[in-house]
């Protein structure tokens, strides 16, 4: 359940991150804590961790505050 919920969230933002060259992949869930792996532009972004963590965790933690981090991979 939560693994479907964390990939609908994924996708809902998925677009912005393409329209710099990169893209979001869902790993796994353990823990309450989600991993992802930053691909394309994102992987060798110097931005990739603000991204991640001001902008997917942000987001993903708003709409599931069970969730304690999200952690690239």
């Amino acid at each position: 359940m939560k693994e479907e919920k964390v990939k609908k969230l994924l996708d809902s933002i998925r677009p912005g991150i393409q329209m710099d060259g990169g893209d979001v992949e869902f790993v796994e869930i353990k823990d309450d804590i989600v991993y992802v792996r930053l691909v394309g532009a994102c992987g060798g972004c110097p931005m990739a961790q603000l991204t991640l963590k001001e902008g997917i965790e942000r987001y993903i933690r708003n709409q599931m505050p069970e969730i304690k981090a999200v952690e690239a991979l």
